[in-house]
């Protein structure tokens, strides 16, 4: 399932199909996760979460009619970063800007106080409140991110195939889409192209596309 969310919570939730046919959501551009460390652990709430997914994603294969003979579907809680770079809805629009050039990306998923993602804000948004010139930044015409960012956004659940993960990327040009628990609707971590090409680089048989 995917969905729609924005300031004043999910207001979207079905399939790709459906969203393709009602929905008109512009291109998120350029955002994308913080690189996972090598062996970064998994907290046991997070384990507990992946157990849930995995029954999920079982019933999304079992409702697919997957077929076990093509070999396994990867699901976005398998590919995706967990660790994102995120912005409070209250965070000054200049230390957004420190923030995104830190850690050296396009733009960033806003969340509230709840943890409850609600939009999303990009450099492009920022440049139109602020000026910068060799990293000095002035002329700062916004208070916070929540008077510039973008909303709404378009999610994926955890549970969802990597096929329609690249579909879904495809159709809205994003370079990647934010992963949402269905259940608390809170951000789990976010899926980008490159999360999908490192799918096909180290399955060969593109069982993937099951």
């Amino acid at each position: 399932m995917f969905g729609l969310t924005g300031v004043d919570g999910e207001f979207f939730r079905g399939t790709l199909e459906d969203m393709l046919r009602t929905q008109r959501v512009g291109a998120a551009r350029r955002v994308r996760g913080l690189e996972r460390e090598e062996g970064e652990p998994i907290t046991p709430a997070a384990q507990q979460d992946e157990h849930r997914y995995q029954a999920a994603a079982a019933a999304y294969a079992a409702a697919r009619q997957a077929s076990p003979d093509r070999g396994p579907v990867y699901h976005a809680y398998q590919v995706m970063s967990r660790r994102v770079l995120t912005l409070s809805v209250t965070t000054p629009v200049d230390a957004a800007w420190r923030a995104l050039a830190e850690a050296n990306v396009g733009q960033a998923p806003v969340v509230s106080a709840e943890r409850l993602l609600v939009g999303l804000v990009s450099r492009s948004h920022l440049l139109h409140v602020l000026n910068e010139h060799d990293g000095r930044i002035s002329d700062i015409r916004a208070r916070s991110v929540v008077d510039v960012m973008q909303t709404p956004i378009i999610t994926a659940e955890p549970a969802v195939d990597v096929r329609r993960l690249a579909e879904a990327l495809l159709a809205w040009d994003l370079p990647a889409l934010p992963v949402v628990d269905p259940e608390s609707h809170v951000l789990v971590g976010i899926v980008s192209r490159s999360d999908v090409l490192r799918c096909v680089i180290h399955d060969p048989p593109l069982t993937l596309w099951a």
